[in-house]
Formats: structure tokens, C-alpha cells, sequence
């Protein structure tokens, strides 16, 4: 039985994490972290989540007692704090965390010259198959090709695109050869010329309660192939990254992903 923890346990995804290691098998919720000087660190998860262990409490996060690998989805700020103390008590971490810079990056790196470190932008089993998916698409119809992706979420996600749509870009441009960076483009709205086919647009829509919508498109002259994931669930990235998290005990250090875990390499 895997002991799971989880940092910002209050938050959207937290809630969803502690039913996941609740429900799933081989899974012991024992921590449900918050920050230091909430109102709900005491409280039964149970009272806050009915489908949660309710034998655990909250807890300050500046505890880490009794769990064998740790899960953050929490904001670049948190997930900072929370990589540092997770290398301090040699926990393996999951991270979902999204947004993150170069420099953030950097920090996983080192880190996980220390403890085994999952960092996957989605959890989702069918968006990792999808970014296998549009490899293909990207190298089998050649270079007459125009490349778009849009994605949806709520209105409370902050940053844009999502670490999805980028994940998926990234695996287009790694497929075509090119560098991300310099094929992106976020904005046409100073842009006067045609569109290029040596780029990879991105279009966003923040709306109401949309857990997560991405969509590849592939389009040639006649026709046009469109690759979609739709969410319908936070559950869907709860149970994934448990499933992580299950799969990284015992695992030697090092910065693993999503498809590591699914044995898509």
C-alpha cells in the first residue's frame, strides 16, 4: 500500500487528488497538506470532500509525516516550496503544476538529481496517447501543412495557453524538426502577412466551468484531420496522476514524465 500525500488539498484539484488515493487500489490517503495557518488545517478531509478518507485531516503542509510520495498540483509558488521540501525529506514528488518558466524548470532538473520527480503538464492517459497521435499526423502529411491548436478551460485558469497546448505543440515541433519557440505564435493581431506553414498557432477560450478541451488541427488544401481530447472531469487527471504516483515509488532519481509512466517512449 503506496501512502499518498497532497499539497494544496483544498484547491480544485486537491479535492479531486484526496478521492483518487482514496478510491484507488494499492492507495493510502495519510496526508492532506494546506498552508500554514488555514482555517481548515484539523478538519476532517471527509467534511470538505464526502468521497475522501475520512480517517485523515488537514494538515500544514510544513509536515510531512507518515507518506511515501507526494503530489503538487499547486501554483509556480507553492510547487517552489513544496520541490524544496520534498528534496529535504528524499520524497519522490509528483508535480502538475503548470505555468512553470525556464528557471522553474531548472529547479526540477536539480531537484531530481536527488529524488524521482513525475512532471507531466496533463495526467490524462488519453491527451499523453494524443501527443503520440499527432507526431504522426505532423510527419505522414508532409510540409504542405497548416498547424493550429486551440484549447478551452474555466475562467478561473490563469495561464494561457495551457501547459497542454504547449506539450502538444512541443511534441508537433519535435516530430517536424523545428524549435518550438521559434515556430509559436500566440497573437496575429500586429501580424500583416499569410499565414506561415513553418508555425504552430494557438487559440484560447476562458469560459465558465470547461474542465479542459484541446484540439490539433492538420489542414491541407481539400482537407483537414482535427485530433481532440475533451474532459469532462478533474477526476480523469486525479486518477493518472495517482497512478503516477504509484509507478514512481521506488523508482531511481531522475525527471520522468507521463509517458514513461504509460510506456509510450
Amino acid at each position: 500500500m503506496i501512502r499518498i500525500g497532497v499539497f494544496g488539498a483544498n484547491g480544485r484539484m486537491g479535492l479531486a487528488l484526496l478521492e483518487a488515493a482514496t478510491i484507488k487500489e494499492q492507495t493510502q490517503l495519510t496526508g492532506a497538506y494546506v498552508r500554514s495557518g488555514s482555517s481548515l488545517i484539523g478538519v476532517n478531509v471527509n467534511q470538505i470532500n464526502s468521497a475522501a478518507d475520512k480517517s485523515v485531516c488537514f494538515s500544514d503542509e510544513n509536515t510531512l509525516e507518515s507518506v511515501d510520495v507526494l503530489i503538487d498540483f499547486t501554483l509556480p509558488d507553492g510547487m517552489r516550496s513544496h520541490l524544496k521540501r520534498a528534496v529535504e525529506q528524499s520524497l519522490p514528488l509528483v508535480i502538475g503544476t503548470t505555468g512553470l518558466t525556464a528557471d522553474d524548470m531548472a529547479l526540477l532538473e536539480n531537484a531530481a538529481k536527488h529524488i524521482p520527480i513525475v512532471f507531466a503538464r496533463n495526467y490524462s492517459v488519453g491527451v499523453n496517447v494524443l501527443l503520440n497521435l499527432v507526431q504522426t499526423a505532423a510527419t505522414k502529411f508532409g510540409d504542405d501543412l497548416d498547424i493550429e491548436i486551440f484549447e478551452a478551460h474555466h475562467r478561473h485558469k490563469i495561464d494561457a495557453p495551457s501547459g497542454t497546448a504547449l506539450a502538444i505543440g512541443e511534441s508537433i515541433a519535435d516530430a517536424k524538426g523545428w524549435n518550438h519557440e521559434e515556430v509559436a505564435v500566440y497573437d496575429r493581431s500586429q501580424i500583416e502577412t499569410e499565414k506561415s506553414q513553418n508555425e504552430i498557432g494557438y487559440s484560447v477560450l476562458r469560459g465558465g466551468d470547461i474542465v479542459g478541451e484541446h484540439t490539433a488541427y492538420f489542414a491541407t488544401m481539400g482537407e483537414r484531420l482535427e485530433l481532440t481530447h475533451k474532459a469532462s472531469s478533474r477526476m480523469t487527471f486525479a486518477l493518472g496522476a495517482i497512478r503516477a504516483a504509484s509507478w514512481l515509488q521506488n523508482k531511481p532519481v531522475g525527471l520522468y514524465d507521463m509517458q514513461d509512466v504509460l510506456d509510450l517512449k
